[in-house]
C-alpha cells in the first residue's frame, strides 16, 4: 500500500481503542517501550501535549499514530518534547512511520517546539534509522538504563533541533 493513499488526521478520544491496540502491539514486540501495558485514555491524555496527536489512516483503517509528550514541567523546557511513533504490526516496513514522524515534526514546529527527542532501544535499528533520516542525531547511549521483563536494556538518545522555531 502506498503512503499516497493515506491521510494524516488529528487523533480524538474516540480513536483510543484502535490507538491502544497499536500501542499494545508495540509493547508486545519488546522493542518499542519499557511499558508493559497501555494506559487508559485519561492517563495517556494527561501525559501528552494536546496538539500534535496524529493518526495515519487509509480509508477508515488506522495504520499508526504519533504524539508528543513533555520532557519536563519546568517552563524553560516548554519547547522540548519526546516523540512517540507507533505503526500497526501489519503495516510496518511500508514507510508509514516516516509519514507520521515528518507530520509530527511539522506539527511540533507549528506549536513552538524547538527540540524533539527520542529514546529508542539500541536493538531497534529500523526506528533509529528512521529518526536519522528525519533529521535526528544521536547524542548518547544510556547503558543499562532500565529493565524490561528482567533484562537490562540500553537506549539510544536522539534529538532534532528545529531550523524554524527557537533559533
Amino acid at each position: 500500500m502506498s503512503t499516497r493513499m493515506c491521510s494524516v488526521e488529528p487523533m480524538r478520544e474516540k480513536d483510543w481503542p484502535v490507538v491502544r491496540r497499536i500501542y499494545d502491539e508495540g509493547i508486545a514486540s519488546g522493542q518499542a517501550t519499557f511499558e508493559t501495558q497501555a494506559p487508559g485514555w485519561e492517563q495517556w491524555d494527561a501525559g501528552h501535549h494536546s496538539f500534535a496527536r496524529l493518526l495515519l489512516k487509509s480509508s477508515d483503517e488506522i495504520l499508526g499514530w504519533a504524539a508528543l509528550s513533555r520532557v519536563s514541567a519546568r517552563q524553560v523546557y516548554a519547547g522540548v518534547a519526546e516523540v512517540s511513533v507507533y505503526v500497526a504490526a501489519n503495516a510496518r516496513g511500508k514507510g508509514y512511520g516516516r509519514t507520521l514522524l515528518e507530520a509530527l515534526i511539522r506539527e511540533s514546529e507549528n506549536n513552538d517546539i524547538w527540540t524533539l527527542q527520542a529514546s529508542i532501544f539500541a536493538e531497534n535499528v529500523p526506528s533509529i534509522e528512521l529518526h536519522r533520516r528525519c533529521g535526528f542525531r544521536e547524542i548518547g547511549r544510556r547503558e543499562r538504563i532500565a529493565t524490561l521483563n528482567g533484562v537490562w536494556r540500553d537506549t539510544i538518545l536522539l534529538e532534532r533541533r528545529s531550523q524554524v522555531t527557537g533559533i
